[in-house]
């Protein structure tokens, strides 16, 4: 049976969620303007398995229509669950809305969910947004090691030279993906710091450490 936008309509208005559910991933397979249009029902939907499926949805079909986007994925970081939350925060790092960025500072610091807080701060280095600076740095000192590796990562990727003293300690973390995105976050930022603690790593134990520290010295 072919996927019409009828179709895909009649499983989302159904009461039985394996349906729904069966209705998102149909969607895939229609005009993403379509689907954007569709999909905007599922987001609200009474169960957390539809909402989070719609809302990860986001992150693609939001390009159809950002405004309307930006107004859908604000409403969901504020959704009881925290996966929607989660899914909400990389769906607005994808589209790189740092209109939202008030809104996920919030959250990181009222919320206790770390899958949302890692979320969050994934999304602000995916957004390069300038004022995410001290929130990252806060990131940066959690108790949770997924989340200090990715904040090391987001704070490279925003180019702000003042993050190379707070990410330097972090080359001697026992962790070698830690020393890793040490080595890829410092190649971005430069400087004489920088560069000494690459010349470090360059002859790290781990040689995907030392790779990425020497390749990051022979483009500098």
């Amino acid at each position: 049976m072919s996927i019409t936008p009828e179709s895909v309509q009649q499983l989302l208005s159904s009461q039985d969620l394996g349906d729904r559910l069966q209705a998102l991933n149909k969607m895939r397979q229609l005009e993403p303007a379509t689907a954007f249009e569709l999909i905007q029902g599922a987001i609200v939907d009474k169960n957390v398995r539809v909402r989070y499926a719609a809302v990860s949805q986001m992150a693609t079909l939001g390009e159809q229509n950002l405004p309307q986007a930006l107004e859908v994925l604000r409403a969901s970081l504020k959704d009881p669950e925290p996966d929607v939350q989660a899914a909400a925060a990389d769906a607005l790092g994808a589209l790189k809305l740092t209109a939202a960025f008030e809104e996920l500072e919030q959250l990181y610091h009222s919320t206790s969910e770390w899958l949302v807080q890692l979320s969050i701060v994934a999304a602000l280095g995916d957004m390069g947004e300038p004022r995410a600076f001290e929130l990252l740095e806060v990131a940066l000192q959690s108790s949770n090691e997924l989340i200090q590796t990715i904040a090391i990562s987001a704070l490279g990727e925003l180019g702000d030279s003042r993050a190379v003293p707070a990410i330097v300690p972090y080359a001697s973390n026992p962790d070698w993906q830690v020393r890793y995105r040490v080595a890829q976050a410092l190649a971005r930022l430069g400087g004489p710091e920088a560069e000494a603690t690459l010349k470090t790593l360059a002859n790290d134990e781990v040689q995907q450490v030392a790779q990425e520290a020497k390749a990051a010295q022979n483009t500098h």
